[in-house]
């Protein structure tokens, strides 16, 4: 055997380490960020349109502690974009046999809102498994399933966790048209709060890439 072959074999751990490396990465990435599954907006609304506005801010859920954990993280990308976001009274009844938003309008117009942001949420998937392993040479499931040199990496021991979707959109205030809606799908994650943010990043940086602020 020559020089140059030993040379090669003694990097060939080390380059499948380094692939395995890459691919545990994009895996973890793609484990926390939620996808954008699509976007309508109004060819006739003009650029900068929630800028600076007074906009009132609701989530629509079915349990009470995703709505406020919902509600308080879109408030805080409202702040964070310029503009100024208004709340429903503690008090506001929504009635379940239709459309949120139309319910929502009077409180807009009485709060001084140029427009309303609602982000509907609701789980998408539930993902059950006790766990996954990584090895070099290949992948396997179950807690003890990996091929060679790896890392181990149960994800919850049987635990469900769910995953979100956000439907978030802008309507007029004045006018009650809507003017803008994205969806966005979070991956199955047992941090609710966590979950909460990264959706919605995704719907406002969505609306930033529309040009709405």
């Amino acid at each position: 055997m020559s020089t140059g072959t030993r040379r090669r074999d003694a990097r060939a751990p080390t380059a499948k380490l380094a692939a395995l490396a890459v691919a545990a990465a994009a895996l973890a990435g793609c484990a926390t960020s939620p996808q954008l599954d699509a976007e309508w907006r109004d060819p006739q609304l003009g650029g900068n349109y929630l800028r600076g506005a007074r906009v009132l801010v609701a989530c629509d859920a079915f349990e009470v502690v995703i709505r406020q954990i919902c509600q308080d993280q879109l408030a805080s990308e409202v702040v964070a974009r310029g503009a100024t976001p208004v709340f429903l009274a503690p008090n506001f009844q929504v009635a379940t046999d239709r459309s949120i938003d139309a319910q929502l309008l009077p409180a807009a117009r009485e709060a001084g809102a140029k427009a309303m942001m609602v982000m509907t949420v609701a789980v998408a998937v539930n993902d059950v498994s006790p766990g996954f392993s990584i090895g070099v040479g290949g992948f396997g499931f179950g807690r003890h399933s990996g091929v060679g040199v790896g890392v181990e990496a149960p994800m919850g021991g049987g635990r469900v966790t769910s995953g979100y979707s956000a439907n978030g959109r802008v309507s007029d205030v004045p006018s009650g048209r809507l003017v803008w809606t994205a969806k966005a799908t979070a991956p199955p994650s047992s941090d609710l709060n966590a979950q909460m943010g990264e959706l919605s990043k995704a719907v406002l940086g969505a609306a930033d890439k529309a040009g709405l602020f």
